[in-house]
């Protein structure tokens, strides 16, 4: 794929806070292409949180490089009224003295956007996500998975070419996270967006993503990466099984079940 279709890219990223005495993330290299959903895997701790601060640009890097989505200078000439990319946290984050709304607008202050204009984009974002008819509520009267609908939305309203989300539902019951995954997958096919989505659930990754990659060892890097074909992704079929103990393996640094060949990020 061209570089011209990528999104945003690493190219052999490292990270140390200590000079290069230790090093957190190490020789990192990878693309996210347009509109696709790539999972983000690994074990509690290891790195994947800072790989998208990195990517945020909340982290400089201390070797490699950062390709961004929509240089700054480009999205003033369109009269910055969007975003290059947005953040959905594990924590909703939401003001308590802001109604639902109200949050919702929070990412678009800045933008060279009418009030009108911010009003219509607000809307559109809780019509996604379902919950336009809880606009006026104040953050205290939302469940916990209508409060992560909130952060998501707000995400959303800035129109960004890549979305970022942090475990947004590892805090969640197993109910509402299931019904959650399902609404973000159709928000993702309704809206084509470039998702990457830190996990460390190896049945969600398989579940969301059309790619999934595993970030392990320390310092951390891709260890390997696997495509998921939309076909496959019945949690009780041999394929998905397949996928989910390959994924295992490489987390472990365990060989390939089947005896397949890994995708390293230096190969890549």
């Amino acid at each position: 794929m061209s570089s011209a279709e990528h999104v945003a890219r690493l190219e052999n990223v490292g990270l140390s806070y200590d000079g290069g005495q230790n090093y957190i993330l190490r020789h990192v290299s990878l693309s996210l292409s347009k509109g696709e959903f790539v999972a983000l895997l690994g074990p509690s701790g290891v790195g994947k949180s800072t790989l998208l601060r990195v990517f945020m640009g909340l982290s400089a890097p201390s070797e490699g490089q950062v390709f961004s989505p929509q240089p700054t200078s480009q999205l003033q000439a369109e009269g910055q009224k969007r975003r290059a990319q947005s953040l959905v946290f594990q924590d909703a984050r939401l003001m308590p003295w802001r109604s639902v709304a109200r949050n919702v607008a929070f990412g678009l202050e800045g933008l060279k956007l009418t009030k009108e204009e911010k009003q219509a984009r607000v809307l559109a974002a809780l019509q996604l996500v379902g919950l336009e008819e809880a606009a006026d509520r104040w953050p205290r009267r939302l469940s916990g998975g209508q409060r992560q609908r909130v952060g998501v939305a707000r995400a959303l309203t800035v129109d960004p070419d890549l979305l970022l989300m942090d475990e947004p539902f590892g805090a969640l019951d197993p109910i509402t996270r299931n019904g959650l995954q399902d609404e973000l997958l159709k928000i993702w096919q309704q809206t084509h967006k470039t998702v990457l989505f830190v996990t460390h659930d190896i049945e969600e990754a398989l579940k969301l993503a059309t790619r999934v990659v595993v970030l392990a060892g320390k310092p951390a890097g891709i260890v390997g990466m696997l495509d998921i074909p939309p076909t496959e992704k019945d949690p009780e079929s041999s394929a998905f099984k397949s996928y989910a103990a390959r994924l295992r393996a490489m987390i472990a640094g365990e060989p390939d079940p089947g005896g397949a060949p890994y995708w390293y990020s230096n190969e890549i």
